[in-house]
């Protein structure tokens, strides 16, 4: 296990000014998205742009609508665009995943995902959360080569989520990165973290529709 110093939080952003308060309150880096409320889309170029222009980390979320997470070839076609953009726009990682109408991971798009975000970070994101078989799941997207994997452990929270968040971390062995969201707060990071392993943690901590800098804050110094 990391030494406590070296856990990092990830902060998902929907607007500019959550992205500074991210960065104010010592966020590691930020996941970037919009419409929230449609549990996020792939952002606009212009935010894309500032938030890169803010210094902290950006990793841009690749989600062309809302629903599920089988894609169909035009809409690959455009996550895939989506992708070269966030490339041109400076962005330093992307956050995507792709799910077969049977709800196993798409190792088809997804290949084709990963070659379009090479030289990136790449995370996949909560379609793991409603896939069939997560510990098979999960040995697919470390066999695409993906550098952390986002997930609340298939609950409503990554607190509730712990008991397999635990068994991911383990199964995992440092073979990639297994980051809890959802529901974290300032009052249970540690706890997710020391429960389960992991050293990275993914929260929203908004507070009147934005990102809080004060509940940043608390987070990091509770790492």
């Amino acid at each position: 296990m990391m030494k406590q110093e070296e856990r990092r939080l990830e902060v998902c952003c929907a607007d500019l000014d959550s992205v500074l308060a991210a960065k104010a309150g010592g966020a590691h880096r930020v996941e970037l998205c919009e419409a929230l409320e449609l549990d996020g889309l792939t952002p606009r170029s212009e935010l894309i742009g500032k938030a890169v222009e803010s210094g902290i980390r950006v990793h841009v979320l690749i989600r062309p609508r809302e629903g599920d997470f089988n894609y169909t070839e035009a809409e690959a076609r455009l996550m895939i665009q989506q992708i070269a953009e966030a490339r041109q726009l400076g962005a330093q990682g992307v956050v995507w995943g792709a799910l077969t109408g049977e709800g196993r991971i798409d190792m088809s798009l997804c290949r084709r995902l990963m070659e379009a975000s090479r030289g990136m970070s790449v995370t996949f994101h909560r379609a793991f959360d409603v896939c069939r078989e997560p510990l098979a799941a999960l040995e697919d997207i470390i066999s695409l080569g993906c550098h952390r994997l986002l997930t609340s452990g298939q609950a409503p929270s990554a607190q509730q989520g712990i008991p397999l968040l635990r068994q991911l971390v383990a199964q995992a062995a440092g073979r990639i990165i297994i980051m809890p969201g959802a529901g974290v707060s300032p009052q249970n990071a540690a706890q997710i973290l020391s429960e389960t392993g992991a050293t990275e943690i993914h929260g929203s901590l908004r507070m009147g529709g934005h990102t809080s800098e004060e509940m940043v804050r608390e987070v990091v110094g509770a790492l």
